[in-house]
């Protein structure tokens, strides 16, 4: 009769243990992807990453391997999380051919231009990397696999198609639903994602002179497309502009210089939010990288001679030049409903 009666303690604690366990799990899972939507890593991630290596871009479109291609190639078994950001932070601050672990990446689109990106910045987005599922393009898994043979490079987060799961979940996220902050950035930085596309994907393909036609002539068509895409009013300016059309009005300015000093204090850019009746005004800067530096750096060291006689020919009032590595260079101007 003991042993009877231990046996059933005995299987009561298995399932009662068993049950917890499940709820721990369901809870961690939920408590996780909640973790994941609120890491700061994944906004920065979108913010300044995305315009080359964004998850929703074609294989035939895109202009640099996904994020998701980065972690598997960066990441397997053995790599702790302070490996991986070590070298993300030695390769974003010296990007070389002879560092280069993606190496059909390079041979397809060069060595991504040299970023500034504070060291804070890289760590947030290396963690998040690290720790989460990110969201990978439809066609990335049967590509990695034809790539690297199926069952190799079992990196964290790889095979079960979360990530596709997840893409596709965010792909589908509706931009009402976030704060009047996150919406307007959003905004910005898919139209900054279509531009950034079609800008890069030209000078790949046709060199910096005949980019410089694409911004005179595709730039605001396609700014425009994004307004009636997301039923808001989307421009950039500036405060030295190139096109007459991008200047920037008092209180624009007003923002330029607030971003301004932010940035030269090494702080991370957040969007402004202003607030009407019924509508609202979101703000959030456009910095330099060295690709821009090109059509926009200082003549004769990173603007040549070339390329700035066809500024000048496109753009008679031009005064987008003379930018650093960096410096904002304008700030989106979004506004929509409440």
């Amino acid at each position: 009769m003991k042993n009877f009666i231990g046996f059933l303690v005995l299987i009561v604690t298995l399932v009662s243990c068993n049950s917890s366990n499940k709820k721990k799990d369901a809870y961690s899972s939920v408590d996780k992807s909640s973790a994941a939507t609120e890491h700061s890593g994944k906004k920065l991630m979108e913010a300044n990453c995305y315009v080359c290596h964004n998850p929703t871009a074609t294989e035939a479109d895109r202009i640099g391997p996904p994020m998701i291609a980065i972690k598997k190639h960066y990441i397997n078994s053995e790599t702790s999380k302070e490996d991986f950001i070590a070298s993300m932070q030695a390769w974003i601050k010296n990007p070389n051919v002879e560092d280069a672990k993606m190496y059909g990446a390079v041979k397809r689109f060069g060595v991504m231009p040299k970023q500034a990106f504070a060291e804070k910045t890289i760590e947030q987005i290396a963690d998040y990397m690290y720790d989460f599922e990110i969201e990978q393009p439809e066609w990335f898994e049967e590509h990695f696999n034809k790539e690297r043979g199926k069952g190799m490079g079992n990196g964290k987060g790889m095979g079960n198609g979360n990530g596709k799961k997840q893409g596709m979940q965010q792909a589908q996220t509706n931009f009402e639903d976030l704060s009047y902050g996150e919406r307007g950035l959003k905004y910005a930085l898919t139209t900054k994602a279509v531009l950034g596309k079609n800008l890069m994907g030209t000078i790949q393909k046709k060199g910096v002179l005949e980019a410089l036609t694409f911004c005179n002539e595709r730039a605001y068509p396609l700014t425009d497309s994004m307004s009636v895409v997301h039923n808001a009013v989307i421009r950039r300016v500036s405060d030295k502009p190139r096109n007459p059309k991008n200047k920037a009005n008092s209180e624009e300015l007003d923002y330029i210089n607030i971003f301004k000093k932010g940035i030269a204090n090494n702080e991370e850019a957040s969007p402004i939010v202003k607030e009407l009746d019924n509508k609202v005004k979101v703000y959030y800067p456009i910095t330099t990288n060295t690709m821009c530096l090109q059509c926009h750096g200082k003549p004769n060291e990173t603007l040549n001679e070339t390329t700035l006689t066809r500024i000048k020919s496109l753009y008679p009032m031009d005064k987008a030049i003379g930018y650093n590595i960096n410096e904002v260079r304008g700030i989106w101007s979004i506004t929509y409903d409440k």
